[in-house]
């Protein structure tokens, strides 16, 4: 397996300097991902560029945290699980619906739960969801659009999943407290 470096304001190739600029000053650090998606600026710019518009969804907090979490439980990724659970509990999700997420539990509500299946749908069916899954989806509550916001959340999360998967991305240290592995 090839090892990859986890850049810094000094290592980094150039196109990606600003990139980590910008992540250190919206994050107050470098996280370790962004350290090594700086290998290729392109890619680094994208996910950051693709997070940007996640947070402009018509999701809520809570809601955000349910797609991002559900796709990182699925695919299983030891690095952001821990990390959205940091970052959930920064913006203000309650533990009834982090532990849950994580624990692949029955979430609080039909709502969320309902988010979570249509999430789930999308992802193991790539796509083909049936039109049962969207009837369920849109008697939750939900519309065309979140259908495209979820697609959204998985593209940004297929990046970060799949880097993190490859490099091997240390989880870090404000995260390493939220440990995660799979249920079996």
């Amino acid at each position: 397996m090839a090892e990859f470096k986890k850049h810094d304001m000094n290592t980094a190739p150039e196109g990606a300097k600003p990139l980590l600029e910008n992540s250190q000053k919206n994050m107050g650090r470098i996280p370790g991902l962004h350290g090594i998606m700086a290998e290729s600026p392109q890619l680094l710019e994208g996910y950051q560029k693709l997070h940007q518009l996640v947070l402009e969804t018509s999701f809520d907090n809570d809601e955000k945290t349910v797609v991002w979490q559900t796709i990182n439980v699925e695919n299983a990724c030891h690095y952001c699980v821990p990390a959205h659970t940091g970052i959930a509990k920064m913006m203000g999700v309650s533990d009834d619906i982090i532990n849950p997420l994580r624990d692949e539990t029955p979430l609080p509500s039909e709502k969320l739960e309902a988010l979570r299946t249509f999430t789930l749908a999308v992802m193991n069916k790539q796509g083909n969801v049936s039109q049962e899954d969207m009837a369920a989806f849109f008697e939750a509550g939900y519309n065309n659009r979140q259908v495209l916001e979820v697609i959204l959340v998985l593209s940004q999360k297929v990046i970060s999943n799949y880097v993190n998967h490859i490099a091997e991305t240390p989880v870090d240290e404000p995260f390493k407290k939220f440990a995660w592995s799979k249920n079996q």
